[in-house]
C-alpha cells in the first residue's frame, strides 16, 4: 500500500460522515444532474448536428463515442441503483462504486472534449468540477491523489487525441484541400496547453490541501475537547479517592496510639500484649493497603498527554530492565505502525506497563522471553500485549488475577494488578488474561482513542 508523507495525510472520515457526504454528492445531486446531462446528450448524439458544427471529426471516430456513452449510460443506470440502495450495502462496495463511477466520468467527459474541440474545448471547465468532486466524495490520499491526476490525464489525452485526429483529417485530404483548411497546418497551442494542465494540477492539490487543513483542524478540536474532559474527569475522581484515604488514616492512626499506649501501659499478660501487638500489625497492614489505594487519589495530580504508545513502552523496558542489570530476559519487540496516540497521563499508563513487565519478570525469575507487541486492529483502538514464557497459571489463579487482595506471592498486598485493571478501565480501556500452565502468560490491553473514560467502582 502507499505511504504518504504525514504531513499530507489525513484520516478517513467516519462512515456516516463519508456516507453523508456520498449520499449528498453522489447520489442526491449526482444522479439528477446526471439524467439530465444524459438526456441532454442523447438529443446532441442522434437529433442534433451540433457536433458537426463545432468540429470537423470522422463519422467513425463519433460512432465510437456513441457506442462509449450507451455504456456509459448502462454503467451509471447500475451505478444509481446502488447509490439508492446505498444505506443497505456493504460500506466497501459503495467505495468502490463512487471510485469507478469518477474514473468513469473522467473517461468519458476526455472523449467528449476530443468531438468538442480538444485542448480549446469548453469542456475543460467540466474537469476542475470533477477534482473538487474527488475531493468530497473520495477523502482518502490513496485514492483521490491517484484520481485527480487520472482526470488530468483524461485531459491531456483528449487534447492529444484531437490533435491526433485532425492530422489523420488532413493526411486524408487531397493538397489543395489542406491549404485552404489549414494554410498555416496543425498547431498546438503549448501556453494555453501547460496554464490549462498547471490549473488542473493545482486544483487538484488545492482541493486536498483544504481538505488537510480542515481535518487537522478538527482533530486539533477533538483533541482539546478530549484532553479537558478527561482531565476533568480525573480530577473528580482524584478528589474523591483522597477524601476515602485520609477519613480512613485518621481513624486508623488514633487506633495504632490506642494501641501502644495500652502495650505500654499493660506489661503483664501475655496473653493481652500479643492480642494488642496482632492489632498493630494488622493495623499496619491496613495502613500500607490504604498507602496503595491512595494511588488511585494520584488521579488528581499530573495532566492528560498525547502519548506514543511504542514510546511509553520503551520507557517501561529501559524502568524493568535496565541495562546495567543482571538479567537475561530476550525482549521481542512487535510493534505495527501506524498507532493513534493515546489521550491519558503518563503515570497511569507507565504504572501499567511497569506493573506487567515486573510481574513477567519475576515470574521468569529473571530469565526467558518478554514479548511486546502493539497494533491497532481496528480504528479507533489501540491493542497492547505484554507476554512472558514463565510458568503460566491455574485456571483458578487466572480467574482472579485481577481481584483486590488476591496474591499468590509472599508478603503481596494483591493490589498490583488490581490497580493495573483500575488505571485501564477509567480510560474505557479492557485487559484481560491469557494463560495456561506451564505455557507462560500474556497481558491484552485495549484502548479506545476518543471514548470517554469511565470511572468503574
Amino acid at each position: 500500500m502507499v505511504r504518504f508523507p504525514e504531513w499530507i495525510t489525513r484520516e478517513r472520515p467516519d462512515d456516516a460522515v463519508e456516507f453523508g457526504r456520498i449520499r449528498v454528492v453522489e447520489r442526491n445531486l449526482g444522479v439528477p444532474v446526471k439524467a439530465f446531462l444524459v438526456v441532454l446528450l442523447a438529443y446532441f448524439f442522434w437529433w442534433s448536428r451540433w457536433f458537426d458544427e463545432v468540429v470537423l471529426f470522422r463519422e467513425s471516430f463519433l460512432e465510437v463515442v456513441q457506442s462509449f456513452f450507451l455504456l456509459y449510460v448502462i454503467l451509471n443506470v447500475a451505478a444509481g441503483v446502488l447509490l439508492l440502495l446505498m444505506d443497505k450495502l456493504p460500506a466497501g462496495l459503495v467505495r468502490e462504486t463512487v471510485l469507478v463511477v469518477c474514473l468513469v466520468d473522467a473517461l468519458f467527459l476526455g472523449a467528449l472534449t476530443v468531438i468538442t474541440g480538444g485542448f480549446d474545448s469548453i469542456l475543460f471547465w467540466l474537469f476542475l468540477a470533477l477534482l473538487a468532486r474527488n475531493a468530497l466524495s473520495l477523502p482518502h490520499p490513496g485514492r483521490q491523489l491517484p484520481l485527480n491526476l487520472w482526470v488530468t490525464g483524461c485531459y491531456v489525452g483528449a487534447g492529444f487525441g484531437e490533435v491526433l485526429k485532425q492530422e489523420m483529417e488532413l493526411v486524408m485530404l487531397d493538397p489543395k484541400t489542406q491549404q485552404v483548411l489549414f494554410p498555416a497546418g496543425i498547431e498546438t497551442p503549448t501556453e494555453p496547453v501547460v496554464l490549462r494542465v498547471a490549473l488542473l494540477l493545482l486544483m487538484g492539490a488545492c482541493c486536498y490541501g483544504v481538505e488537510v487543513l480542515l481535518d487537522k483542524q478538527r482533530r486539533v478540536e477533538e483533541e482539546t475537547r478530549e484532553f479537558g474532559q478527561r482531565q476533568r474527569q480525573l480530577e473528580s475522581a482524584g478528589r474523591l479517592a483522597a477524601e476515602i484515604a485520609h477519613q480512613l488514616k485518621n481513624p486508623l492512626a488514633i487506633i495504632n496510639n490506642a494501641a501502644f499506649t495500652l502495650q505500654r501501659t499493660v506489661k503483664e499478660g501475655k496473653t493481652i500484649t500479643q492480642q494488642i501487638r496482632i492489632i498493630r500489625d494488622e493495623v499496619d497492614r491496613s495502613d500500607r493497603i490504604i498507602t496503595e489505594l491512595m494511588g488511585y487519589a494520584r488521579l488528581v495530580e499530573g495532566h492528560v498527554e498525547r502519548l506514543d504508545v511504542v514510546e511509553e513502552m520503551e520507557r517501561a523496558v529501559g524502568q524493568v530492565f535496565p541495562a546495567a542489570a543482571p538479567y537475561e530476559v530476550k525482549i521481542e519487540r512487535n510493534y505495527l505502525a501506524p498507532l493513534p496516540a493515546l489521550f491519558m497521563q503518563r503515570g497511569h499508563l507507565s504504572e501499567v506497563l511497569v506493573n506487567l513487565m515486573k510481574n513477567a519478570r519475576e515470574a521468569m525469575q529473571g530469565r526467558g522471553t518478554l514479548s511486546l507487541s502493539a497494533r491497532s486492529p481496528q480504528a479507533g483502538w489501540v491493542e497492547l500485549r505484554v507476554a512472558d514464557d514463565g510458568p503460566g497459571m491455574a485456571p483458578e489463579v487466572r480467574e482472579r488475577v485481577f481481584e483486590a487482595y488476591f496474591s499468590t506471592k509472599d508478603g503481596g498486598s494483591g493490589l498490583g494488578l488490581a490497580i493495573v485493571k483500575h488505571n485501564v478501565e477509567i480510560y474505557g480501556g479492557e485487559i484481560r488474561a491469557e494463560s495456561e500452565l506451564g505455557r507462560g502468560t500474556r497481558f491484552v490491553l485495549s484502548f479506545p482513542v476518543k471514548t470517554v473514560m469511565r470511572l468503574r467502582t
